[in-house]
């Protein structure tokens, strides 16, 4: 496995039921960047992040081959730990789900599970976690508040604050902006590349602006295979594939 890859997926495939949504994926993706993974709805994006931390296993009729490595380990072999994985693979959803709990015992809810107990301890990572979502500023003197007080976008980096909590390497976003206005997406988006500094950050979006202005590398897939993969400038302004260009330029979608 290469050195500049973080992410080695070789011969996915995913069904979900009778439907292959994911075909003979092979891709490497970097560390400590922003990947945007764009295309039209059901082409396989979700399913492909979901893919990251075995999340597709929770439906049923499902069942995936091929492998996934990260930093050189098959997160698809029999001794894989699946609850360190998903420790080490934090999910922010589309759907902003804040627990209904204080904003405080969101963020600690991971640590928690995880068995940190010190109350000390979990002040720290709580405070570590909420500035590192960019959040600690506009709520550090409510953080007995519930959670569900806060704006939509608020909530959202509440999420992705909840998913640094337990220290993970690689965060996945789930098109975390669809419902939200254009100044929370701009703080979300000025957020990822921020955290793309610590942590391997993939992105689904369907907004190929957005793809443009937060990513450094982009994953085009259609209809469950992968089109084009490189880095975000080539692929928009020097696509190799017609089928890129034709998507890029509007032509479907």
């Amino acid at each position: 496995m290469p050195s500049d890859v973080k992410i080695d997926v070789r011969g996915l495939n995913v069904w979900l039921g009778d439907n292959h949504v994911l075909k003979n994926i092979e891709v490497g993706l970097k560390p400590n960047a922003v990947t945007a993974v764009m295309g039209p709805s059901g082409c396989g994006k979700t399913t492909f992040i979901r893919a990251i931390n075995r999340l597709n296993e929770l439906i049923e009729g499902s069942r995936t081959t091929g492998e996934i490595y990260i930093d050189g380990e098959n997160i698809y072999s029999k001794e894989t730990n699946i609850y360190e994985l998903r420790r080490r693979v934090g999910m922010v959803f589309q759907k902003i789900n804040p627990f209904p709990k204080s904003i405080f015992d969101n963020v600690a809810f991971g640590p928690r599970i995880h068995g940190v107990e010190s109350e000390e301890e979990l002040q720290k990572i709580v405070e570590r976690s909420l500035r590192e979502a960019a959040l600690w500023d506009e709520v550090y003197d409510r953080l007995k508040d519930s959670a569900l007080d806060l704006s939509g976008g608020q909530q959202q980096r509440l999420c992705i604050a909840r998913a640094l909590a337990v220290n993970p390497e690689i965060i996945l976003l789930d098109e975390p902006c669809s419902a939200l206005d254009p100044a929370a997406t701009a703080k979300i988006e000025a957020l990822m590349r921020k955290l793309a500094e610590k942590y391997t950050v993939i992105i689904v979006t369907h907004n190929m602006q957005q793809a443009a202005r937060v990513s450094d590398f982009t994953v085009f897939l259609y209809l469950g295979e992968l089109v084009e993969y490189g880095s975000t400038k080539s692929v928009f302004e020097n696509p190799k594939s017609e089928l890129t260009e034709k998507y890029i330029t509007g032509e479907f979608g």
